[in-house]
């Protein structure tokens, strides 16, 4: 009895530590207050500033264009090589295994100097293209969507593949009618991982962007660093919105996945 009451009063604990700064901060975006512990008036200031500054909202913009892009490139390279990999060789397959745990396990602003590294100083790209920064966060997201989508293959039928190519069907078509539609739960979640990451990547994007382009990070980082109040706070009410679309995500995902595996159940 008493293991389990600690043990629910260290998840409430735990809980309150993670989720109190964030509400606190969704608190204080919807006042006129212009530092956190400040007595607080009622206020939409910061949501009228954010959707009426021209500057924040092309940052905005910018920023769901390469994450939304350079998740879909990443995606298609992740399950692209967990598929080459779980059908090759076992030597094969574990030497994948390994080379995509380096860039995993690797800080990112190693990544970051190694890509602005090779692509600037190497090939001599141009600083201010955008070209080093989209193969940077293609680095860092793609080997987490191979993490996501090879646990899918492992937990597949194997044999449907394999009836399918003795039914007649070609290897193209077996791929996309039995293969794929197995492990789609996987290819989603790595493309939600990796719009996540990209999102939120500060070191790499630091040293591959272009000087007149910010992400949100990057923007953040720099905006705290400067004198414009209403700007600040402005991105109270940023980091309030992307919060709340997160949680509707998780919910939604969550909700799917239940509704899925009745589905299972069911068949």
């Amino acid at each position: 009895m008493i293991k389990k009451i600690s043990g629910t009063a260290f998840v409430i604990l735990a809980l309150i530590l993670v989720y109190a700064p964030i509400i606190l901060l969704a608190f204080y975006s919807f006042t006129e207050a212009t530092q956190i512990g400040a007595i607080p008036g009622f206020s939409m200031k910061n949501y009228s500033t954010l959707i009426h500054s021209e500057e924040l909202m092309d940052m905005i913009k910018g920023t769901l264009v390469l994450a939304f892009g350079c998740a879909v490139i990443a995606t298609i390279l992740g399950t692209l090589g967990a598929l080459g990999a779980f059908y090759s060789k076992k030597y094969v397959e574990t030497g994948m295994n390994m080379l995509n745990q380096v860039p995993v396990v690797n800080a990112d602003v190693v990544t970051g100097f190694s890509v602005c590294i090779l692509l600037i100083a190497v090939f001599g790209m141009e600083k201010e293209s955008f070209f080093p920064l989209v193969i940077g966060h293609i680095v860092l997201c793609a080997p987490f969507v191979y993490l996501s989508v090879v646990p899918r293959l492992k937990q597949m039928d194997s044999s449907l593949y394999e009836a399918a190519l003795d039914l007649g069907a070609s290897p193209s078509v077996a791929l996309k009618k039995i293969v794929l539609p197995q492990i789609a739960p996987g290819i989603i979640s790595g493309f939600a991982l990796a719009v996540t990451l990209s999102l939120d990547d500060y070191f790499i994007t630091s040293y591959t962007k272009p000087a007149t382009f910010d992400t949100i990070s990057t923007y953040v980082v720099n905006a705290t660093k400067g004198s414009q109040t209403d700007i600040k706070t402005a991105l109270w009410a940023l980091s309030t919105i992307i919060f709340v679309i997160v949680v509707i995500a998780v919910v939604i995902m969550n909700i799917g996945g239940r509704s899925g595996k009745e589905n299972e159940k069911d068949f």
